[in-house]
């Protein structure tokens, strides 16, 4: 039998100040309640209040004393039923001691226990840590469970170019690839050719020397001379200068037309133009302006070429040509084909007196040796001639055109930039017999082009070798053409064809007149170049182009050996 050892007995002045609530038992006549929610009810009464004075320090020493006395029976009774033993949750049911006296006596018996425990614990944490340096716990690292992943990949990022790898066409592999397609009775009068620019060789022609109506695809023509006769870098200028009389400036049109009307964070057609606003700030940095004379004397002639519709205006497909507009003349700077102004100049200088506070405007000339108060530039010809090419404008078409004749010392007039467009091209080799051209957009019935020529132009700007350096200065015109369902006027063709992504071409459309001209790399892996010319009086949308896209389409899913 283990026999506990009680602690010394302390004074009776000195032991715990608690004292249990005496709970009298129920009355004999009253009954247990009866259990709510499966669990026993049990009454606890209040007790009476406790006596005080003298008196309570008497009871409170009894009560201690009696305490005392239990515990050690308690002690000497180890081994007795547990049954027998007082039960600490019975007794606390029915009495819960309650604490009295002050507060301070319990607390200075306690304080130098809790501080002495405390101090044992950080004894023992510290020795084990110390015991579990000496051995070396914290010596190995831990193994990791997880594999290292493996390097990534070697990848090698390059552009491809295409080359003349792949096998040859045929021409006999090519007419057969398009006799179907080219058997279309929708497309009615049908000329074209088919060049390999890797041999020069002509592989399929039909009436390809024959004249017919090339509409926008003249723009092919005039971007290649635009390239060949300008510094690609080059860009046309917009200025204002101080006019003769205080307060009075002049707008100079420096052949410009991509001009913006809107503020430089909005966009229009024209990719990188140069804003009005700009110049206008500039201006009014010099001092107050009362009136605006604007100079249109950089080009000549008549703004509409013969056998353009006046209806074309307010159609929407050109503005009558000058060197001093706005967005192309343009209502409406975001869309492609939206009401043009008559005249342009005056539109153009109007927009610039409202932003300067100028009361008025009129025609007038710049003085020679003016001050320049303010000056814009547009976007580099490479890039100007790719927007023309993409958007088929035409009067940006018109304008390169002048700027070549300018160049050449021809008059920047219709009939000068027609003179030199034929100027540069019979310079650079190209034959041009049965060419008649009366514009530079292609706007003009009167316009006659055979479909050799347009293939002539193209396959110099696709030869592999860029060698030559007529090649290298027409490169810009092949990333210039519009790519078969993803940009410019091609954007909304060839649906599911699989010539859709594999094919650039510039598309020409007038009434009865359709045609399309470009490259397309086949499936051997070579590039062809075409031009298709159609006069033909069924639907244009529905029938003629995706009859001359199925053209194309052909090509590229030839592997015509």
């Amino acid at each position: 039998m283990r026999i506990p050892v009680p602690p010394p007995a302390p004074p009776a002045s000195e032991r715990t100040a608690i004292v249990p609530k005496p709970v009298p038992p129920p009355a004999g006549d009253q009954a247990p309640r009866e259990p709510r929610n499966g669990r026993p009810v049990t009454r606890v009464e209040q007790p009476a209040t406790p006596p005080r004075g003298p008196e309570a320090t008497r009871s409170r020493e009894a009560a201690a004393d009696a305490a005392w006395s239990r515990w050690e029976a308690a002690a000497d009774d180890d081994d007795s039923p547990a049954k027998d033993k007082p039960e600490p949750a019975a007794a606390e049911e029915h009495a819960k001691p309650e604490r009295v006296g002050t507060a301070e006596e319990p607390e200075r018996r306690k304080r130098p226990l809790a501080l002495v425990g405390a101090l044992v614990a950080v004894l023992v944490l510290v020795a084990g840590g110390v015991t579990s340096w000496q051995l070396g716990w914290f010596d190995t690292a831990p193994v990791p469970t997880t594999a290292a992943p493996q390097p990534p990949a070697p990848v090698s990022l390059a552009v491809k170019g295409i080359g003349t790898e792949g096998p040859v066409p045929s021409a006999s592999g090519v007419a057969a690839a398009l006799r179907g397609p080219a058997g279309n009775p929708d497309l009615g009068t049908l000329t074209g050719t088919v060049v390999d620019p890797g041999t020069g060789q002509a592989l399929w022609k039909q009436g390809d020397t024959t004249p017919l109506t090339p509409a926008s695809t003249v723009k092919i023509l005039v971007a290649a001379a635009s390239l060949l006769a300008l510094d690609h870098t080059s860009q046309l200028s917009t200025k204002v200068v101080q006019g003769t009389q205080p307060g009075t400036v002049v707008l100079v049109g420096g052949g410009d037309p991509t001009l913006s009307s809107f503020p430089a964070d909005r966009s229009t057609v024209y990719p990188g133009a140069a804003t009005l606003d700009d110049l206008a700030s500039q201006v009014t940095a010099n001092g107050p302006v009362t009136q605006v004379l604007y100079d249109t004397s950089r080009y000549q002639g008549d703004g509409m070429a013969p056998g353009w519709d006046p209806g074309d205006v307010p159609g929407g497909y050109v503005s009558p040509i000058g060197p001093l507009m706005l967005d192309g003349g343009r209502q409406d700077p975001t869309a492609y084909d939206t009401p043009r102004t008559g005249t342009p100049a005056a539109t153009t200088a109007q927009a610039l007196a409202s932003r300067v506070g100028a009361a008025s405007t009129a025609p007038g000339t710049a003085p020679a040796g003016a001050k320049v108060l303010g000056e814009v530039k547009s976007a580099p010809v490479d890039q100007l001639v790719e927007n023309l090419m993409q958007i088929s404008d035409n009067v940006l078409a018109e304008t390169m055109a002048r700027e070549v004749a300018i160049a050449k010392g021809l008059p920047p007039t219709f009939e000068g930039a027609v003179q030199a467009v034929r100027a540069v091209l019979t310079e650079n080799g190209f034959d041009l017999t049965g060419a008649e051209v009366v514009d530079a957009s292609g706007l003009s019935k009167n316009d006659k082009v055979p479909a050799r020529l347009l293939t002539d132009v193209l396959a110099a700007a696709a030869k592999p070798d860029a060698s030559d350096p007529k090649t290298a200065k027409l490169r810009p015109l092949l990333t210039a053409l519009p790519v078969a369902g993803g940009s410019g006027t091609l954007a909304g063709r060839y649906g599911e064809l699989a010539g859709k992504g594999w094919v650039r071409a510039k598309t020409g459309t007038l009434t009865s007149v359709n045609s399309l001209a470009g490259v397309v790399v086949d499936n051997d892996g070579r590039v062809l170049v075409f031009a298709f010319m159609s006069i033909s009086g069924e639907d244009p949308r529905t029938k003629v182009r995706p009859g001359l896209d199925a053209l194309a389409t052909a090509l590229r899913g030839c592997g015509c050996t």
